[in-house]
């Protein structure tokens, strides 16, 4: 089963809010994510909540491609 500290990754407003919430919540929700940075992010790929940035295929590329870097560091 999967686990994430939401203090971590979340804004404080949005740490204490429920999964479906947080999915369905603008991209600015992330911790370090601003409201332009949300917005760029819709215009260039129409991403506009966590849910969608999660789905975004370039996002999924770029995890596969990190997950095939064995090599140590």
């Amino acid at each position: 089963m999967a686990s994430i500290d939401l203090d971590k990754v979340l804004d404080k407003a949005w740490a204490d809010k429920s999964l479906p919430e947080i999915l369905g919540a603008p991209v600015a929700a992330l911790k370090g994510v601003s409201d332009r940075d949300g917005e760029l992010l819709q215009e260039a790929f129409g991403v506009k909540t966590v849910s969608d940035l999660a789905e975004l295929k370039y996002a999924r590329w770029a995890q596969a491609l990190a997950a095939l870097d064995v090599a140590p560091k």
